[in-house]
This record gives C-alpha cells, structure tokens and sequence, in this order.
C-alpha cells in the first residue's frame, strides 16, 4: 500500500519569492498571538520612546479595538512610512545584537499588525507637525496631515481581519481582555516610574479597569507600591525585600512569605533588564530557594528583579521575546536561590499576616442559644497547679449562675482543659512571640505580647527547628557517608557516565562517592548514611535527569533533606506532651533565633498572632 504525502508533489517543486504582504502574515503569526500580544508590542514601543503616561483601551477583548496612546518622543511625518516598513528601527544600528538596551529591536511589530488589521498611527515630534498614517491589510495609505498635542496614538481595529482563519482560535472576549490586563500589570512592574490606564469599550459604554499611577521617590519604595497596587495590599504586607548581589549580577525586588503561598504559579514576576520574562529556569530557582518552605501543591508569590551587563544575556532567542539566555546560566541560579534564602533566613519567624486575619475571621460571637444550653463538663481533667481551685471556681460559677434548670449540676462538673503555669513568665515588652501564659489542648502554647496573644503549635514549631538543626550540622561536618561492602556497578549511556563523572567531587560532598568503571559504567562507593539502604541506579538517574534539565542536580541534597525532615518530625515534640513554663519560653526563644521558623517542615504556619484590637473588636470594645 502506498503511503500519501501530500506536501510532496510529483513533479519538481519550484522555488519562489514571498511577496511582502505574505511575508507580512506570517511574521504577524509568531508576534501577534492574540490581541495581549499586540498590546504588549505597542506599549514596549511606548516605553522605549520615554513615555511616562500610557492609556490602553480595548472593545470585545481587543478583536474590534485596540488603542494606545502615549506622551512619548513621537515622531516626524517623514519617518511614518519607514516605521512600518519590515525590519525598520531607531533601536538598534544592527552592529552589536548582543547591546540591546531597548524593549524592540526587529522592527517587526508596526508592519505585523498592519497586515492583520487595520492600523492607524497617529504622532508628532517636538518641533514637527502632527500626521497619520493608515494601513489596511498591508495596504499603505498616504502621509496626512493630524491634529496632536505630542506623542503617539496607536489604533488597530477588527484584528485578524485579513486572515479570518486565526480568529477561531481566540477566546471569548473576557478571556482576551483578562489576557490584555495581565500583560499590561506585568510591563508595569517594571516601569513604576510610568503611569498605565486601561478602559474596556465593549458595548459601546466606557468602563475602566484599572490606573496605576506613576510612582515617584525612592526606587525601592515606588516599586513597592506599584507591587502592591498590582499583586495586591496582601503581598505587600506579606513581602520581604530582596537585594543581592554577584559579579556583575543584581537581584531585587520582594519575595512572598512561605506562609503566604498560592495554589497556582499566577503570582510569579521576573524581570530581567526591566524586560518581563517567563524563564524556565529562573521560576525553576525560585522554586527551589522555597524547596523545603511549602508543600508540593504550592506555589511562592514574588516580584523579582535582575539587572546585568547587556552583553552577558540574549534577548533575541523567542520570536515573542519572553525567554532569555545567559552567558552563565549557574551564576544566575544561584544568585536567585543564594538571595531569595538569605531574605528568607533573615525572616526568622514571620508569618503571613493573612493567617491571623483568617483566624479573627473564623470567630464569630456565641449565638444565645448556646449561651442558654446546658453546659457539659469537659473531657480533659484539670491539670494544676492554678488558682482558683477547681472547687472554688465552680463554686463561684454556680453562685453566679442566673435561675435555670441544669446550670448550677453542670457548673459544678466543670473542668477546664487548659494548662495554666503560675511561675513568674519574663516580660513582654521587647520579646517578639511573648511570654508563655498557658497550654491548651496539650498542642497550643498561648502567649501574651506588648499587644495580643501568640498562639503557637508546639509540634510544628519545634519540627522546624529540629529540622534546620539537622541542616546545619550536615553544612557544617559534611554528609556522613557509609561504604559499600561491596560497590554497585551501575551500567548506563558512555555520555551520561561522563556527565556524572563531571560532578564526582559534588557528589561526593553529599556522601555520594563515585568512580568511572570501564566504558558506559560508573562504579558507587559510598552512599549517603542517612538515606539508608538504597538502590543506587535509580538515585544515580534522578540526578542525571536534573543534570539534563538545569545543568546542575539538588536532587539527592533534596532527598537527604527530605530525609532530614522526617527524621525532625519524629524527634520533635508531640501533641499532647505537657510543657512547664520554661520549656515553653525556651521554644519561643528559639523561635524567635532560628530562621524560616514561621512554617514547619510541610509548609504549614507554627503560630498565629491576635492583636489585642482586634480580640476587643470582635467583643464589641471599639
């Protein structure tokens, strides 16, 4: 049976020149995507013509209207026909790729879109006059003369109209126009100097969606504001502050807390020379600088910043410009895991302040009904010494107690469940998480500070510092290592064995000891002690996938700290061990020294803060 090939022919194909509308569409289809795309190309071009306002608006998700406007440079009548010429630009001399300070530099986005629409560009210089210019499906109108103050308005209209055939593949209208506000909220990190507005004309009636404002004062602080205006007052208050540096390498910006995490990878911005990007391996280092914070089904928030030599990353490696490439890679990951770890540690115990804020949520008055039942006394036995007596206490409830059947007999029976140390606790004042008051539920620690109450999870909280103990002392005296009676000969791939062989030495740092045995084998001597019995191929391909994947492997420094996190669960203190009061301040203390120590091992928060403002308001004191 004969196989059909349709795009071969019988006969000898025949080579021809594209003409240039043709050419056009079909670099129109890697720059314009959809109408987020579009936007994203006309406001680049705006910012690189020094724009500090930019005005967006949209009509059913930018298919029937897109309009930009800007106070940029602008420019003359002359140069109208040559900027939306192919591969025309003011960005770039064409003698240095490798020096591109600009966003554009292909000169492609103007003459794409005016092959899929219809453009209109309207501008004026300083010092020239204004003038337009419209472009149908790659037909060119004539120069005319416009009425402009200054800058550049930019109008595409019934995009896709020349080739019918993409529309099917956009979205609904809500969809595109969500897509075109998160493209423009990303742009603007990176310029919080610059202020952006975007309207939504759908229907005919004018709704705005969102202004930012452009940020003045300290860089640090402006771009902070614009992060919160952007990712929302919850990050901001949830942030810390990044600011590391290396060879020629900065990083900056600010980092959610662990505690504050996301299901989704949605709250994730890099920027690279101020150019957004969605890197592969730059969101693959700030997962790994969160490795052993959260749990595998969740996601950090963060803003990050890195700034570097033009000639030591390219940007003309994507036809959308969303990837980069560096000259050294490893330096870059490492800056990004070495920074955002630092910050953290330096963090100690904090915790995202949205779990207090659900935790005052969760409380709600006490109905009058379950004022009025009958009470039942509790499970737990009392567990002294406390004043009053058990006695006396139920004594006074029930000389108290308002006439009613059964509130006297249950007052009597009650039992409190809490723990009350009546030692002297230390002050208050200058310690962050407090003095122990008490232990409730043989779990919780309550503790008193200048202003509410910490509650903690003793297990969570003591697991954490278990566990960073465990770290330490692997960093400090190296991964004990046991030897092989008899070493396990793993075959595998002659070109993988010398990768593995490369990085021998980093192994073996891990307690991995490992030799070439004869071509397209690789001998293990030593396996990490703490891993206990293990099958050594298995390991040894895991580290050669990562190897593959990041040029680097965490793989087994992950396992062994996997290991070490259980190993810190079972020697930490359980639920339901009674603690006296100095155990309970010695935990605290060591809270308050020991970094990451605002979430356990698995991500979860160890304590929880109630300000006393906010305990008096739910009581209706403010």
């Amino acid at each position: 049976m004969t196989i059909a090939r349709p795009n071969i022919s019988d006969s000898r194909p025949v080579i021809r020149q594209l003409d240039e509308g043709v050419v056009n569409r079909i670099a129109a289809g890697e720059v314009v995507e959809r109408p987020a795309s579009a936007v994203k190309e006309l406001v680049e071009n705006a910012l690189d013509a020094g724009a500090t306002r930019i005005e967006v608006t949209i009509a059913d998700g930018g298919r029937s209207l897109m309009r930009v406007v800007d106070d940029g440079c602008g420019m003359a009548a002359a140069d109208l026909p040559l900027a939306l010429s192919r591969h025309a630009t003011s960005k770039i001399d064409g003698s240095d790729l490798m020096a591109i300070h600009s966003f554009g530099f292909r000169g492609e986005a103007l003459p794409s879109l005016a092959a899929v629409g219809r453009l209109t560009v309207t501008t004026r210089a300083r010092g020239h006059d204004g003038a337009a210019i419209t472009v149908e499906g790659g037909a060119e109108g004539p120069v005319r003369p416009a009425a402009l103050a200054g800058g550049t308005i930019v109008e595409l209209r019934d995009l896709f109209y020349a080739t019918p055939a993409r529309l099917k593949f956009l979205r609904s209208d809500r969809a595109e126009g969500q897509a075109v506000a998160d493209t423009l909220r990303r742009l603007s990190l990176g310029a919080p100097e610059v202020g952006f507005v975007l309207r939504d004309l759908t229907g005919g009636e004018e709704r705005l969606v969102f202004r930012l404002e452009a940020e003045t004062g300290d860089r640090v602080q402006a771009r902070l504001r614009r992060v919160a205006a952007v990712m929302g007052r919850d990050f901001a208050q949830n942030a810390i502050a990044l600011d590391a540096g290396r060879e020629g390498l900065h990083l900056s910006g600010h980092i959610g807390l662990p505690t504050y995490s996301r299901g989704a990878a949605v709250a994730q911005h890099v920027h690279v020379n101020g150019r957004p990007v969605r890197d592969r391996q730059l969101i693959g280092a700030l997962r790994a600088a969160y490795g052993d914070l959260l749990p595998r089904d969740r996601h950090p928030a963060a803003a990050l910043f890195i700034d570097c030599p033009v000639s030591e990353v390219d940007v003309n490696v994507h036809p959308a410009k969303s990837e980069v490439r560096f000259r050294d890679p490893g330096l870059v990951r490492g800056l990004v895991i070495a920074g955002i770890r630092h910050a953290l540690a330096e963090a100690g115990h904090r915790s995202a302040t949205t779990i207090s804020d659900a935790a005052l949520g969760a409380m709600r008055p006490a109905d009058a009904a379950a004022l009025t039942a009958p009470l039942r006394p509790a499970a737990a036995a009392w567990r002294g010494p406390v004043r009053p007596t058990p006695g006396a206490l139920a004594a006074s409830l029930a000389a108290q107690a308002p006439a009613g059947p059964g509130f006297g007999d249950a007052a009597a029976g009650f039992l409190p469940s809490a723990r009350i140390e009546d030692s002297v606790a230390p002050p208050v004042s200058d310690l962050p998480l407090g003095a122990a008051r008490a232990q409730v539920h043989g779990t919780y620690i309550i503790a008193q500070t200048a202003d509410g109450v910490v509650i903690v999870d003793q297990h969570a909280a003591h697991e954490r510092l278990v566990y960073e103990g465990f770290k330490r002392q692997m960093q400090d005296n190296g991964v004990p290592a046991q030897a092989l009676l008899i070493p396990q000969i793993v075959e595998m791939d002659a070109g993988d064995a010398r990768r593995l062989l490369d990085h021998a030495g980093d192994l073996h740092r891990l307690g991995l000891t490992i030799e070439p045995f004869g071509p397209g084998a690789v001998a293990v001597r030593e396996t990490p002690a703490a891993l206990g019995e293990v099958d050594a191929a298995p390991l040894l391909r895991d580290i050669l996938d990562e190897l593959a994947d990041m040029g680097e492997t965490q793989g087994l420094s992950d396992r062994l700290d996997r290991v070490a996190s259980s190993m810190a669960c079972h020697g930490s203190v359980r639920a339901g061990r009674q603690l006296r009061a100095d155990e309970m301040n010695a935990l605290l203390r060591a809270m308050e020294s020991t970094p990451n120590s605002g979430q356990c091992n698995h991500g979860r928060p160890t304590w929880v803060e109630l300000k006393l403002a906010d305990i008096e308001r739910l009581f209706s004191r403010r």
